[in-house]
């Protein structure tokens, strides 16, 4: 191959320009590169609007920063990728790695119909720090539980940042592109896309936040996290940008960043080894678990109006902002899942419609890990109390009030617990002392 030859660099999880390892490796091979992206369907379809609105925001500022250049393609990826190296003449494309179930089938398939055009096929790098599949036991097999993961992680460590940005290559003029799509109409209130919104939040959150991350990350009514979850999931940031700005940092906040960061790449590692629990139970033994159909019930849960204050200030949280504080999600999750005793994938299939940062890896086996059916789960026996949730991590009830505004006259921690409830606000839909009490008998026939 000679770097006369022009390559195509393929973008997926990865629209930014900085630290990105396919692009450096793409420029080695090539001084003329054309950037392409490739509407999906099997994507696009089972993604919400406020996931496919921030996406095409995604995509517009990659293209501002192209200069024009993106060329953008509907269909088929394997007819759709083809065509676009045959149309430039491409010695080869360049990818960074997709580590997910559908992902990794679609690009075997892709190049596969690229060799048969005598087209390279080049991977290099992934959206993770470590690509999943890298880090194992002594053994060669995957690990199960969490903490020992993150300790194999840690002594693993990743590469560097790659010094790319938009000047590093000639960008190829595309010989074809349709424009983005409009947005889908939303009312959730997105964050800025693109890669410089990316940096800029994590930069604040670097200079403002990170001193008391480890006690605010857990408190909903504090804005204590990074925010940097969807600029995660569409690559406009790569975790190796903030794990090297944390570098030596000893301090609380830095090492539970690093620790939140690993939890990432640890169920993003499982779903490597275990594709199937996308959509299935990790651990069978749930298989026999016994789940209630009821409609009504989940409808209510998803609208917020479970009558338990901090379930439906989270659930609203969803609606209002395609987002939701990861304390809250597992209160939520764990209330759908052990006070209302409807399946876990009922839950995750409503956050991968509604949530701006859904992942499958992430979401899936999060809300495993809260069903307890998952690899290093809670024990099942430890349910959350929704009133006590609140209480302890929204103490002056401020979270609540900001998304329930028919509670907004109850002050302070009352608020969990209203002694007079507004006649717009509903009672309580179940008694969690009781649900509680029907999930682990439940639980205990199934392991047994």
């Amino acid at each position: 191959m000679t770097r006369e030859a022009p390559v195509v660099l393929w973008f997926r999880r990865d629209l930014r320009l900085g630290d990105h390892a396919a692009l450096l490796e793409a420029s080695r091979h090539s001084k003329h590169v054309l950037a392409l992206y490739v509407l999906d369907d099997a994507l696009l379809k089972p993604g919400g609007a406020p996931r496919a609105a921030f996406m095409y925001g995604c995509l517009a500022k990659l293209n501002e920063q192209l200069g024009g250049r993106l060329m953008l393609v509907h269909g088929e990826p394997a007819a759709e990728v083809v065509r676009a190296a045959r149309e430039i003449g491409a010695a080869a494309v360049h990818v960074s790695a997709d580590a997910g179930p559908y992902g990794r089938r679609r690009d075997a398939a892709v190049a596969k119909a690229l060799a048969e055009e005598n087209i390279g096929w080049v991977e290099t790098g992934s959206p993770y720090a470590v690509t999943p599949g890298r880090v194992t036991k002594p053994d060669g097999s995957p690990y199960r539980v969490f903490t020992p993961f993150f300790r194999a992680w840690t002594a693993h460590g990743w590469h560097s940042p790659a010094d790319t940005g938009p000047s590093l290559v000639d960008w190829v003029s595309p010989p074809r592109s349709s424009d983005i799509p409009r947005a889908p109409e939303v009312s959730a209130v997105l964050p800025e896309p693109g890669e410089r919104a990316a940096l800029d939040v994590w930069h604040a959150f670097l200079r403002d936040g990170i001193e008391s991350y480890d006690e605010d990350r857990d408190r909903p009514d504090r804005d204590g996290t990074t925010r940097l979850s969807p600029y995660l999931r569409w690559g406009c940031i790569h975790p190796r940008t903030v794990l090297a700005d944390l570098s030596g940092d000893d301090r609380a906040g830095a090492k539970s960043l690093r620790g939140e960061i690993c939890w990432r790449e640890f169920h993003a590692d499982v779903l490597w080894h275990r594709p199937e629990t996308a959509r299935e139970n990790y651990d069978k033994r749930f298989d026999a678990m016994p789940h209630d159909d009821d409609r009504e019930a989940f409808e209510r849960w998803c609208a917020g109006q479970t009558g338990y204050p901090i379930v439906d200030a989270g659930m609203r949280q969803l609606l209002a902002e395609g987002w939701m504080h990861n304390r809250v999600r597992m209160v939520v999750a764990s209330f759908l899942v052990k006070d209302l005793h409807l399946p876990w994938w009922l839950g995750a299939r409503h956050f991968m419609k509604h949530l701006v940062d859904a992942d499958l890896a992430s979401n899936q086996l999060n809300w495993q890990w809260v069903a307890g059916c998952g690899t290093d789960a809670a024990p099942y026996f430890r349910v959350f109390n929704p009133t006590t949730q609140g209480e302890k991590f929204d103490p002056n009830g401020d979270y609540v009030r900001k998304y329930v505004p028919e509670l907004r006259s109850v002050p302070g921690k009352a608020v969990h617990k209203p002694a007079a409830r507004p006649a717009e606000y509903p009672e309580p839909m179940v008694d969690h002392a009781h649900e509680r009490r029907v999930s682990l008998e439940r639980y205990a026939k199934i392991t047994t």
